[in-house]
């Protein structure tokens, strides 16, 4: 676990993050080229913090040499599941992970939190079944539903740390 100042300092620079998230258009249009109408469909629906997450993760693997395209699709979209959760339902979640269950069942108190940790809380599950209503191969499909926790040992891994980078 890392130190408490380092801990709050990745939350800051992620709340941030999620506050002034872009995607260029020309980003987007660049998805063209290696992803399928369906898949784009998936991250148009995503909020623009997940796709830039989404992107970041993306140039992350390509980093790491990663070409496999069902790979770098896993990292565009793993978080779609999260769909549009605003900012404090996700800094409750976090909160929660640091400090306990405790934090998500007062927050779950708050209007429209409830639906939203339980979206956060089952978003890899939620990202796959997408994934594989979207026609993803199975590898995508898998990688997106254990990346907290890969089966797959080399692009499973790889994409979990290209996650917890951005």
């Amino acid at each position: 676990m890392p130190s408490h100042a380092s801990w709050w300092g990745n939350r800051a620079r992620q709340f941030r993050a999620h506050l002034y998230a872009s995607v260029r258009p020309q980003e987007r249009q660049d998805l063209a080229a290696w992803t399928t109408p369906q898949q784009q469909v998936i991250f148009d629906a995503m909020h623009v913090a997940d796709q830039r997450h989404g992107l970041d993760v993306v140039t992350s693997l390509r980093a790491r040499d990663v070409t496999e395209v069902d790979v770098l699709v896993a990292g565009l979209i793993h978080d779609a599941g999260k769909g549009r959760t605003g900012v404090w339902p996700r800094v409750a979640w976090t909160l929660g992970e640091r400090f306990g269950s405790w934090v998500w069942r007062i927050a779950a108190l708050l209007p429209g939190f409830r639906a939203a940790l339980a979206r956060l809380g089952d978003h890899a599950g939620i990202s796959a079944d997408m994934a594989a209503a979207a026609g993803c191969s199975a590898l995508t499909v898998d990688l997106i539903r254990h990346q907290a926790s890969p089966l797959d040992r080399q692009y499973g891994e790889l994409l979990r740390l290209a996650d917890e980078a951005n």
